[in-house]
C-alpha cells in the first residue's frame, strides 16, 4: 500500500506531501487542475518513462519519493536483491532526475540502494497497477486479450507457458538447422569436391616438417656448389696442416710451441702461454683434418641434386597456393580434414535434422495443446466470473465469451484469443471493441480489473478517470466497484464523477495557484508568465490560463479535505449553487450508508495514521540536495 509520495520541482508542482490511506482515495478538480501530473510522479518515481519536461522549468533537478507498507512478499524481494530492509516495515522508493542540456539523466533507489531498470520494473509489478486515460483502447489488442486471460490463469497457466516458449525455441532452432542444410545441400558436392582435391593435393606433398623448405634450399646451394667446396677444402687443409709451398699453420704453431718449451724451465710464469699455443696447436691439427675429411667425401651428386630441386619446387607451388608458409599449408590441410567431415554429415546428416524437427514439432504441439486446455479453463472462469463482475455495473443481460481459435504455434502458444461481447438481449456475441461503446468500455475494463483483484497481491490499483463517459445509475455503479475493490486493494482514482467522490475514504482537491517569486526583476517576471502557458501546455493541462503577473509562477497544490470541504468540493463537481450544495450533502449521506452496507469491508486507515511510520523512517528529505 502507498503510504505518501514527496514531489519536488516535478512538472508544475514546486514541493508537494501526499499522505494516503487504505480504501478508496480519490483526487478530484478542475479540468486543467493538474490531477494527472499526480499520477505520472508515480508512474516515473517507479521507473515510467520520463522526458526533460518533467523537470520544472527554472530548475535543473526533480525528486520524488514514495513510501509502502512493506509486505512478505516485497522482504522477499528485497533479500534476493540483497537490499536492506528498514525499520518500521516500510519500502521507500525514490528517483532522482537532472537535466543535461536537451536530456535527462535519472537515477532510482530502493531504500536508498541504487537499483537498475529491469530491478525497478520487477518491483513495480509488485506494488502498483496503474490504469491510465485511453487503456480501454487497448481492450480490443489480440495480444492483450492473451495476456489477460493467462494471467488469470494463474502460475499453472503462466508456468505451461514458459514451456511452450521453450519448446517453441528449440523448434525455430532445429527448423533453422534444417534449412541451412538444405539450402547448402546444392553445393554440398561441389564444395566437398574442391576441399578432396585441395585436401589431396596437400597429402600428395607429405608436409610434416614446416622447416622442410629451408632444410631443401640450404641442401641445394650445397649440391649446387660442390667442386668450389672441395677445393677451397684442400686449400684450408693446406694452410692449416700441410702446406707444398710454405710452412702451414700446424708447423708455425709447432716451432712456437718448442721455443714455449725452452723458455718455461728458465720462466715458469710463461707456462700460461705455452699451454694456449698447445691448445691451438690441437685445433688446428683436428680442424685440418676435418676438413681434409669433408673435402675427400664431397662428391658432386647431380641426382640428389635434382631431386632438391623437384622438392623444392613442388613446396613453393604449395606455399605459393595455400601458405604463405609451409606451415599454413600444414594447418590448411588439417582444417580441410575437418571440412570434409563436417561436409559428410558427421552425424549430421539431413535425414537426423529432419528427425529432430519433427520430434520437436511433437512437443511443441503438445505442450501447445495443454496450454489450450489449460486456457479454456481459465477461460469458462473468467467468463462466469466477468459476467457476474459486470451485473452491478448496470449489464445484467451482459453476455461475454472467450473465444480461443487455432493458430499457427508461437512462442506464446498455438491459439488466437477474442474477447467476445454483447451488451443486450439477443444480439450476437461480437468482438469487444466493435460493439461496446465508451462507457461499457470502461466498465468492462473495471470489472476485469475487479476479476483480477482477487487472484493478484499487488496492494496499489489507480485509476485515471475510468468513469469516462458513464453518469447516473452506471456512474453509481463504478463508485460502489471502486469501493468494494478498496476493500482487497488500496485505490487511487482521479475523477470528474462527484458519486464516486462521495464513496471515498480519503478525498483529496487539486488545485492550480499563481505563487509569488521573491527576489525577480521585471524583465525575469515577464520570462516567467511566459514560461507559465508553456509549463501548463508541457503538462498536458487544458484551458487557457489568466496572463501571469511579473514574478508570479503557477504551482500545483493537493488539500486533503474534511468531511464539510468534501461537500463543498462535491458541489462544485455538480454545478456549484445552492441545490448542488443540497445534492453533494445527500449524495454522501447515501454513501455513507452504502458504506456501512458493507460489512465485509476492513476499517479505513486514516491518512495520518497510515503515514505515521512512513515519516519516522524516513531516510532522505526532499529537502536535501
Amino acid at each position: 500500500m502507498l503510504l505518501s509520495l514527496q514531489i519536488q520541482n516535478f512538472a508544475l508542482i514546486d514541493r508537494l506531501t501526499l499522505n494516503f490511506g487504505s480504501g478508496l482515495n480519490v483526487l478530484t478538480g478542475e479540468t486543467g487542475a493538474g490531477k494527472s501530473i499526480i499520477l505520472d510522479a508515480l508512474d516515473a518515481v517507479l521507473g515510467g518513462k520520463i522526458t526533460p519536461r518533467a523537470v520544472r522549468t527554472g530548475t535543473e533537478k526533480a525528486l520524488i519519493e514514495a513510501t509502502f507498507c512493506l509486505e512478505p512478499a516485497l522482504k522477499a524481494w528485497l533479500e534476493q536483491q540483497e537490499i536492506d530492509a528498514l525499520e518500521d516495515d516500510v519500502l521507500i522508493c525514490s528517483r532522482e532526475m537532472t537535466l543535461n542540456g536537451s536530456s535527462i539523466r535519472s537515477k532510482s533507489r530502493v531504500n536508498g540502494v541504487v537499483v537498475n531498470k529491469q530491478q525497478m520494473e520487477e518491483l513495480r509489478d509488485r506494488l502498483v497497477e496503474i490504469t491510465a486515460q485511453g487503456q480501454t483502447v487497448q481492450l480490443g489488442q489480440p495480444s492483450l486479450q492473451r495476456d489477460w486471460l493467462d494471467n488469470f490463469g494463474g502460475d499453472a497457466l503462466l508456468k505451461q507457458r514458459e514451456r511452450v516458449a521453450t519448446a517453441h525455441a528449440a523448434f525455430q532452432h532445429a527448423a533453422q538447422a534444417l534449412e541451412k542444410r538444405r539450402q547448402m545441400e546444392q553445393h554440398r558436392l561441389q564444395q566437398l569436391d574442391l576441399f578432396a582435391y585441395q585436401a589431396k593435393e596437400l597429402a600428395d606433398a607429405k608436409l610434416t616438417d614446416p622447416d622442410e623448405l629451408d632444410v631443401l634450399e640450404q641442401e641445394q646451394h650445397r649440391l649446387s656448389h660442390s667442386v668450389e667446396l672441395k677445393q677451397n677444402s684442400y686449400q684450408i687443409y693446406q694452410l692449416l696442416y700441410e702446406n707444398d709451398n710454405g710452412a702451414a699453420a700446424s708447423d708455425l704453431l709447432g716451432q712456437a710451441e718448442g721455443i714455449l718449451a725452452d723458455m718455461v724451465q728458465y720462466d715458469a710464469a710463461l707456462q700460461p702461454i705455452l699451454d694456449l699455443v698447445s691448445d691451438a696447436l690441437a685445433q688446428v691439427e683436428e680442424a685440418g683434418r676435418q676438413i681434409n675429411l669433408y673435402g675427400e667425401n664431397l662428391e658432386a651428386d647431380p641426382e640428389r641434386l635434382e631431386e632438391v630441386q623437384q622438392r623444392l619446387s613442388k613446396l613453393r607451388q604449395i606455399c605459393k597456393k595455400y601458405g604463405p608458409t609451409l606451415a599454413e599449408a600444414i594447418a590448411l590441410s588439417e582444417q580441410l580434414q575437418q571440412n570434409m567431415a563436417e561436409l559428410t554429415d558427421g552425424g549430421q546428416s539431413i535425414e537426423v535434422l529432419e528427425q529432430q524437427y519433427q520430434q520437436r514439432q511433437t512437443v511443441l504441439e503438445r505442450e501447445c495443446a495443454h496450454l489450450t486446455k489449460l486456457r479454456q479453463n481459465a477461460a469458462k472462469a473468467l467468463e462466469s466470473q466477468l459476467v457476474e463482475e459486470l451485473k452491478p455495473l448496470a449489464m445484467e443481460k451482459v453476455q461475454f465469451q472467450v473465444e480461443i481459435s487455432p493458430t499457427p504455434p508461437t512462442a506464446a502458444g498455438a491459439d488466437k484469443i477474442r474477447f467476445l461481447f454483447s451488451p443486450n438481449p439477443g444480439e450476437p456475441l461480437q468482438p469487444l471493441t466493435e460493439i461496446a461503446s465508451g462507457g461499457e468500455m470502461s466498465r468492462f475494463l473495471l470489472a476485469l480489473k475487479a476479476c483480477f483483484s482477487q487472484i493478484d497481491p499487488i496492494g496499489t490499483m489507480v485509476f485515471d478517470e475510468i468513469d469516462v463517459g458513464v453518469s447516473g445509475k452506471v456512474a453509481q455503479a463504478i463508485a460502489e466497484k471502486l469501493h468494494q475493490l478498496g476493500h482487497r486493494h488500496q485505490v487511487l482514482c482521479v475523477t470528474h464523477q462527484p458519486l464516486v467522490a462521495a464513496m471515498a475514504t480519503s478525498h483529496y482537491r487539486v488545485i492550480k495557484q499563481q505563487v509569488e517569486q521573491p527576489g525577480q526583476s521585471s524583465q525575469n517576471g515577464r520570462k516567467q508568465s511566459k514560461t507559465v502557458a508553456a509549463e501548463a501546455i508541457a503538462a498536458g493541462l487544458d484551458g487557457p490560463l489568466e496572463d501571469a503577473a511579473e514574478d508570479v509562477r503557477t504551482v500545483v497544490r493537493v488539500i486533503p479535505l474534511t468531511e464539510d470541504q468534501r461537500q463543498d468540493e462535491i458541489a462544485q463537481l455538480v454545478g456549484g449553487d445552492q441545490d448542488a450544495l443540497t445534492f453533494a450533502r445527500s449524495l454522501l449521506e447515501k454513501a455513507a450508508q452504502t458504506r456501512s452496507q458493507q460489512t465485509s469491508a476492513p476499517p479505513a486507515l486514516a491518512p495520518e495514521k497510515a503515514t505515521a511510520k512512513s515519516r519516522s523512517s524516513r531516510s532522505k528529505k526532499m529537502s536535501e540536495p
